[in-house]
C-alpha cells in the first residue's frame, strides 16, 4: 500500500483532491457550501489548551502511568441532547473511573464519545425495505432515521444543528465540572437512581467509602485539601468521519504554529477510511490533535507502519492511540503481529482495547446485539496478549449508556435475547447498560491487579 507524494504545505481542504470514503451525497451543493461557510465562522467547540492537556495525559498513559477510559453512545442523537442524558453519561463515566482508579492505583483519563458523535459509517450507500430503496441513515449530522424519502435525503442544515448540540453538550459538561459535580469528595452524587438493586452496588459503595475515608485522612494530617481530587476532567471524542464538518472548524493558531481540529479533543479514524492514499488520512496528518486509529482483522503490519509514518512522522508522544477491535475469537492471533510491527517502528502509541465492535452479532429475528461474555473475554485476552509481549494495554473503548437499556445480553442480570425488545433504544449499535458497564470496570480493576499492571 503506497501513498503518493503530497504538497508539504498542508491545508484543511487538501483532502478534497483525494478519494473520500463514507461521505454523504448532498443533492444541494449550494446549501452545503452555505452551511459549511457559516460553521467556519462560528466559535470553536474546544480549545487548543484542552487538546494539548489531553495529549499530555495520553503520553502519560503510553508510559504506563495512567489508564484511558473512553465511552459513550454508538451514535448520539439530537433528541437525546438533554440535561438528564448528559448527566447520566457523566455519572457512569465517573463511577467507572472511580472503580478503575481504586483498582489500578493510577490516574484514569476520561474521554466521552460525546459532543459530536453524530455521523456513522455504513456498509452500503442505500438501504432497501419492502422493495423501496432509500439512502442509508448516516447519523443525525447527515440525515434522519425514519425510512421516508424526505428524511433520508442528506440535509446540510443538520451540520449546523450538530455543531449547536455538540457545543451545548460540552458547555453543560464544563459547567457541571466547574461547579463541583466531579468532586471525588462527594462521589455519592454520581449514583443513578434506578440501579439501587444492582449486584455491583454494594461493591461500588464500599469503594466509595474507602476513597472518602482515605481523602479525609490525608487532608486531616496535611491540614489542606487534596486539590487534584476536586476536578475530574472529561474530554470529548468522536469519529472524524464527515470531512466537511471537521474541516470547517480546523484552524491555524499562530501562538502554537499548528493546525487544530477544534470540533473535538480526540478524533479517531476508522479502518473503513484509513487508506493511506485516502482523504481521511490526508486530513488527519495535518491536525495537531491526539488521535485514534481503529485497527482489526484486515489491518496488515505494512499498512499500520505506513499509517504511523504518515500520521506521526516525528514520533510525537501522546499523538497516536491504536484502538484494536478484533473480536473474542480473533484477537489472540491477530493482535501480536501488530504489536511487533509498532515496536519495529519505534513509534510511541497508546494501546486501547475496543471489545465491542468485533463482537457484534444478530439474533434469530435480526436484532443486533453483543454478548457480555464475548466483550469481557476479548478484554481479558487483550490484557494477557499485551503482558506476554511486554506491551501495555493502557485504555478501553466502550459503547455504553447510563440508561436502563437492554441491548447487550448477559451480565449480572443475565439478559437474554428475549429481553432485548424491552428497552432497546439505540438507532445503530447495541450499548452496555449501567450494570454491564460497571461490571466491566470491576473486571478491569481486577484484571490489572491480577496481571501486575
Amino acid at each position: 500500500m503506497t501513498r503518493p507524494d503530497l504538497n508539504a504545505d498542508w491545508q484543511p481542504a487538501s483532502w478534497q483532491s483525494l478519494s473520500a470514503e463514507q461521505q454523504p451525497n448532498y443533492p444541494d451543493k449550494v446549501a452545503l457550501d452555505k452551511a459549511i461557510g457559516e460553521l467556519s465562522r462560528l466559535p470553536p467547540i474546544v480549545t487548543s489548551w484542552e487538546i494539548e492537556a489531553l495529549k499530555e495525559q495520553i503520553a502519560k498513559a503510553q508510559r504506563g502511568a495512567a489508564f484511558v477510559l473512553q465511552g459513550g453512545d454508538c451514535a448520539e442523537s439530537f433528541d437525546d441532547c438533554t440535561s438528564e442524558n448528559i448527566v447520566a453519561k457523566l455519572k457512569i463515566l465517573l463511577q467507572m473511573s472511580l472503580v478503575m482508579l481504586y483498582g489500578l492505583k493510577k490516574p484514569v483519563v476520561r474521554v466521552g464519545r460525546m459532543a459530536g458523535q453524530y455521523a456513522k459509517p455504513r456498509s452500503a450507500d442505500m438501504e432497501t425495505r419492502d422493495g423501496i430503496e432509500l439512502p442509508s441513515y448516516r447519523g443525525d449530522l447527515v440525515n434522519r432515521n425514519p425510512f421516508t424519502k424526505e428524511d433520508r435525503i442528506p440535509d446540510p442544515t443538520l451540520i449546523l444543528r450538530g455543531y449547536e448540540r455538540a457545543a451545548l453538550t460540552l458547555n453543560f459538561v464544563r459547567s457541571l465540572i466547574d461547579g463541583g459535580f466531579a468532586d471525588l469528595h462527594h462521589p455519592e452524587n454520581w449514583d443513578l437512581d434506578w440501579v439501587g438493586h444492582s449486584e455491583t452496588a454494594d461493591s461500588y459503595h464500599e469503594i466509595v467509602r474507602s476513597i472518602s475515608d482515605s481523602l479525609d485522612f490525608l487532608e486531616s494530617i496535611s491540614g489542606r485539601a487534596v486539590h487534584e481530587t476536586q476536578r475530574a476532567d472529561i474530554y470529548a471524542a468522536h469519529e472524524g468521519l464527515h470531512l466537511s464538518y471537521e474541516q470547517s472548524q480546523t484552524r491555524y493558531l499562530d501562538h502554537r504554529n499548528r493546525w487544530y481540529n477544534l470540533t473535538t479533543h480526540f478524533p479517531w479514524i476508522g479502518m473503513r477510511t484509513a487508506k493511506l492514499d485516502g482523504a481521511h488520512v490526508e486530513f488527519f496528518r495535518g491536525i495537531s490533535n491526539p488521535m485514534g486509529i481503529k485497527i482489526g482483522p484486515g489491518m496488515t503490519s505494512e499498512w499500520l507502519k505506513g499509517l504511523l509514518g504518515v500520521l506521526n512522522p516525528d514520533n510525537e508522544p501522546g499523538r497516536i492511540s491504536l484502538i484494536h477491535r478484533f473480536g473474542a475469537k480473533s484477537i489472540e492471533k491477530g493482535l501480536p503481529p501488530l504489536i511487533e510491527a509498532v515496536r519495529e517502528t519505534g513509534s510511541p502509541v497508546l494501546w486501547i482495547c475496543d471489545p465491542m465492535h468485533g463482537n457484534t452479532e444478530s439474533t434469530a429475528d435480526g436484532t443486533k446485539t453483543r454478548r457480555f461474555d464475548n466483550i469481557v473475554g476479548e478484554l481479558e485476552t487483550a490484557f494477557n496478549v499485551h503482558e506476554s509481549m511486554g506491551s501495555y494495554l493502557g485504555g478501553v473503548h466502550l459503547e455504553l449508556t447510563g440508561e436502563n437499556v437492554t441491548e447487550c445480553t448477559g451480565g449480572a442480570r443475565g439478559l437474554t435475547d428475549g429481553d432485548l425488545a424491552r428497552a432497546y433504544k439505540s438507532p445503530v449499535d447495541p450499548r452496555l447498560n449501567y450494570e454491564q458497564a460497571m461490571e466491566v470496570a470491576m473486571r478491569i480493576a481486577g484484571l490489572s491487579k491480577a496481571s501486575g499492571k
